[in-house]
């Protein structure tokens, strides 16, 4: 077991080109409370607010939670709907990771052996955009989620109609995983009811859960449908009030 906490630089918050760089040190607590963060990604905040305690969140760190690589966790969640980049850094140099090929089993990931997790660049928001993070809590306000979705959209405000839209799920695979199809029917379409419907009953084709104390993996399929409609409007709200 080796300690990284020595290694500096790694702990820091640095904004560049609009993106947020989380050093792989940086607590979540940090993220949480980090004035560039919730004035640039609102939602990236509010999700490691999310994290269990604030004694956990003080010493939990970006870096070493995503290489833990729990599907149960709630960060990859908004990540994946911002489509975050993971640094991994070696001897033989760096190389960033989309997210959405970083994980690839239950506690599983591409990192190879002689590397290190550094930073994490998240993408600022688009004009006209939201995103949110929603986490389905049926025990305590420190468990982990029976369902977590995360919904990033992009509005055209001409015609008031979907630009992007990116769909994650979290607590439902043995990985964090997007909702294609339930993205592609909502890009170009302006949000109703019934289409938030539809698109929460395409996010739960690529659901995989198990069933454990926090759910069936029957009722984890259904609360995942109804958190992607809810993402959907909040995230659509957001987007709309971002002028």
């Amino acid at each position: 077991l080796i300690s990284l906490q020595k290694l500096r630089g790694l702990d820091q918050i640095n904004t560049r080109n609009g993106d947020i760089q989380l050093g792989a040190l940086t607590t979540h607590r940090a993220v949480e409370q980090s004035e560039a963060v919730r004035s640039r990604i609102p939602s990236l905040a509010e999700t490691y607010a999310h994290v269990a305690t604030i004694r956990i969140r003080n010493v939990a760190t970006v870096g070493g939670a995503l290489a833990h690589a729990d599907p149960n966790q709630d960060p990859p969640v908004i990540l994946l709907a911002l489509d975050a980049r993971v640094q991994l850094t070696s001897t033989a140099g760096s190389r960033q990771v989309p997210i959405g090929e970083f994980f690839t089993d239950y506690y599983e990931t591409v990192r190879q052996p002689d590397e290190l997790v550094t930073e994490v660049v998240v993408p600022g928001l688009k004009p006209h955009s939201g995103s949110v993070y929603l986490k389905f809590l049926p025990r305590t306000a420190d468990d982990y989620a029976t369902v977590g979705v995360a919904a990033t959209v992009t509005i055209d405000p001409a015609s008031g109609t979907c630009q992007d839209c990116r769909i994650a799920m979290g607590s439902v695979a043995s990985t964090p995983v997007r909702a294609p199809e339930a993205e592609t029917v909502i890009r170009g379409q302006r949000l109703t009811p019934e289409l938030a419907r539809e698109a929460g009953a395409l996010g739960q084709r690529v659901t995989d859960p198990i069933s454990d104390a926090r759910g069936s993996a029957d009722y984890k399929r259904a609360m995942a449908g109804v958190f992607v409609r809810r993402a959907l409007e909040q995230a659509w709200q957001r987007a709309q009030a971002a002028g």
